[in-house]
């Protein structure tokens, strides 16, 4: 994995920007003492680099009537490999999938789910994720409580 190489304006403008997205590029110039047109320069830079992946619109989920999260653990079958492509074209279509990690350890997938309730949280475990082709099982823990919830990258660190 290679690293990107910034310096310390573009921390500072990266930082601006995770949590005011919707600033104007005037505003942010001014916010990181440089001209407008270096500030969108940079700005294109960091976009073109791959360091800025995108801008999105947070939605609040409960509000729209989303109102459990859970967490489900996937276990695949022995030699899924043949089927990772079915899992990953399916994870990638189902929108009630907010994120998807591989990892280690004795499950294979870590996914952090929406739905509107519990039953429609069960229905999408058995009628959906479960009929994906190559899963074994799945475990899943409901969020009781949302503590923390941010997608800022900690760039002091």
């Amino acid at each position: 994995m290679q690293t990107i190489e910034i310096d310390r304006i573009d921390v500072r403008l990266l930082g601006i920007l995770q949590t005011r997205g919707r600033i104007s590029n005037l505003e942010l110039a001014e916010a990181i003492n440089l001209s407008p047109a270096q500030t969108l320069r940079r700005h294109r830079r960091l976009e073109e680099m791959g360091v800025i992946k995108g801008y999105e619109t947070r939605l609040d989920a409960q509000a729209l009537g989303f109102g459990v999260v859970a967490f489900i653990q996937v276990t695949m079958e022995r030699g899924h490999v043949r089927d990772l492509a079915k899992f990953k074209g399916a994870v990638g279509k189902l929108a009630e999938i907010q994120e998807c990690f591989a990892v280690t350890g004795d499950i294979d997938y870590m996914l952090k789910v929406i739905a509107r309730d519990l039953k429609r949280l069960s229905e999408f475990l058995l009628d959906t994720l479960m009929r994906i082709p190559g899963v074994n099982g799945v475990k899943s823990s409901v969020c009781l409580d949302e503590l923390k919830c941010v997608s800022a990258v900690p760039l002091e660190s």
